[in-house]
C-alpha cells in the first residue's frame, strides 16, 4: 500500500520531528549537532525556509519549520541523507540511522505554532537534561533571549504574538505545562 502525499503549500508551517532507528542516538558527540547544523544551515541558504524553533536530543529532533517555495520532503531528504552517510562513514556503521520518515505535523494555527515552540523549548528541561532550557545548546531557546545569537532563526513571527522577547520567554516558563503538538514513538 503506498504512502500517503504530505500535504504541502507555499507558506506552510510543520511540526517536525525524527527518530534514531530503535530509538537509539543520533549524536554521540558535539561534533554530531555541529554537522546537523550545518547541513540544516547549508540547505536553507540552497532552498530557503523560515526555521522557528528547533531542539536535537542525543536520539531524536524536533524542527518548527515554515515552508516558502520548496516543500519540507525535499529539505529533510537533504539534511537525512547527507546527515546519515556521514555519521555511518565517521563510525564505520551500515544502514538506517533514522527510524522511518520524518513525521510531519501541519501546523494549522497560532495557538498551536506558540504550543509547539514552548514545546520545543522545554523538552531538553522537561526530559531533566538540563535545569533551565537557555543551558541547553542545541536548542533556538536562546535565540529569543538575545536575538543577536542566531543567524539562522526567525523569532519574528513567535515574538509578534508578545510585547516583548521577556514575554515570551515568561509564556514558555509558565508552570501549565506545555501541550505535547505530536508524541513521537
Amino acid at each position: 500500500m503506498p504512502r500517503k502525499h504530505r500535504v504541502w503549500f507555499p507558506g506552510a508551517t510543520y511540526h517536525i520531528t525524527a527518530r534514531g532507528n530503535r530509538k537509539d542516538k543520533i549524536f554521540y558527540e558535539e561534533k554530531d549537532y555541529d554537522n546537523y547544523l550545518e547541513l540544516l544551515t547549508d540547505i536553507k541558504t540552497r532552498e530557503p525556509f523560515n526555521l522557528h524553533a528547533y531542539y536535537l536530543m542525543p536520539n531524536h529532533i524536533h524542527l518548527l519549520m515554515e515552508t516558502i517555495d520548496t516543500p519540507p520532503s525535499k529539505i529533510m531528504k537533504f539534511i537525512h541523507m547527507n546527515y546519515a552517510i556521514g555519521f555511518n562513514k565517521k563510525y564505520d556503521l551500515t544502514g538506517h540511522l533514522f527510524q522511518g520518515r520524518y513525521n510531519a505535523k501541519l501546523v494549522m494555527d497560532d495557538e498551536y505554532f506558540l504550543q509547539a515552540s514552548k514545546y520545543i523549548h522545554l523538552n531538553p528541561s522537561e526530559a531533566n537534561i538540563v535545569k533551565a532550557p537557555e543551558d541547553y545548546r542545541w536548542s533556538s531557546y536562546r535565540a529569543f533571549m538575545d536575538q543577536s545569537q542566531s543567524t539562522f532563526i526567525t523569532t519574528e513571527k513567535t515574538l509578534d504574538n508578545f510585547k516583548s522577547n521577556q514575554d515570551y520567554i515568561e509564556f514558555v516558563l509558565r508552570k501549565e505545562e506545555a501541550i505535547e503538538p505530536k508524541k513521537i514513538n
